[in-house]
């Protein structure tokens, strides 16, 4: 008779475990299941990690692996996997790696030829996109913006003209200025989902116009509470052609009637052909194309 899962070894290798970002009832099966069978798990914060996994009755040794630690500690994970064991990572909340410590140490343990197994799970990303209503399939995910005003609001600068929803993670005690940043470097209209205490009693989401964003947080001290995940939605179409097909385009029409350069500007580019000949017209009309 074969032997059940649950008490056959896992064979060496770093397991790169998603644990819940609120709301244990979200630990995953099989997140269980390996921190059960490892032989030793590696957290961002042992204390907070050493509750979850007393939580759910399981008990293994535990090592520190922080940021300031991660990139030195990840040579005793390394040696122990190829010694014969198993090590699971995780952070305190969430995936590991996802603007949380974890990326240096799989980076170090895939250099080194060990295998690394991801055990997918909760995200805060994920999960605010999930109710954010962004119909656009396109989103970057930017993580923390810079604390000092100044690179913050030039990096907003940078990201502005993407067409794509825009994700970041913010901290209490700065989403009011990167909010009140976001509406003045931003198109102010757009839309912003804010997803603050993500599955926690707390939880709250709402999706406004970035100019009102700044009033919201400020009605209620309850809304500058606790973790947010901020989406900024895609910018309007006409504001949303790339800087390369604005250079393709300016190079045709420069020789071409509109219609025949933003033709071959989308051929070009695959940005859509009414939205090239529309900016083609606004910055240089052809009276012998309007026939």
């Amino acid at each position: 008779m074969s032997e059940s899962p649950h008490h056959t070894p896992l064979f060496p290798a770093l397991y790169v475990v998603a644990t819940p970002i609120g709301n244990l009832g979200d630990i995953t099966l099989r997140a269980l299941d390996i921190l059960q069978r490892v032989d030793r798990v590696a957290a961002e914060d042992t204390r907070v990690s050493g509750q979850l996994l007393a939580h759910f009755n399981i008990s293994k040794p535990l090592m520190s692996i922080r940021e300031h630690n991660e990139r030195e500690a990840a040579a005793g994970v390394v040696a122990r996997i190829v010694a014969g064991e198993a090590v699971a990572y995780v952070s305190d909340a969430g995936t590991p790696a996802v603007s949380d410590p974890g990326a240096r140490l799989v980076a170090a343990v895939r250099a080194a030829g060990v295998k690394v197994v991801p055990i997918p799970g909760a995200s805060a990303v994920t999960t605010a996109l999930s109710a954010a209503g962004v119909e656009s399939g396109a989103w970057l995910f930017h993580g923390f913006l810079p604390p000092k005003p100044g690179a913050r609001r030039a990096q907003l600068q940078s990201l502005a003209a993407l067409p794509a929803a825009l994700v970041f993670y913010e901290a209490p005690h700065r989403i009011e200025e990167t909010l009140a940043d976001m509406a003045d470097v931003f198109d102010s209209a757009r839309g912003v989902t804010l997803a603050r205490e993500l599955t926690k009693r707390f939880e709250t989401i709402v999706t406004l116009p970035l100019a009102d964003a700044p009033a919201w947080l400020a009605a209620d001290t309850n809304n500058v509470r606790g973790e947010f995940v901020v989406i900024v939605h895609p910018p309007a179409t006409e504001v949303a052609v790339d800087a390369e097909a604005m250079r393709v385009l300016d190079i045709l029409q420069g020789a071409l009637p509109p219609t025949l350069a933003a033709k071959l500007a989308s051929q070009i580019t695959g940005r859509s052909k009414a939205e090239l000949y529309k900016m083609s017209l606004a910055l240089k009309p052809h009276p012998q194309d309007a026939e």
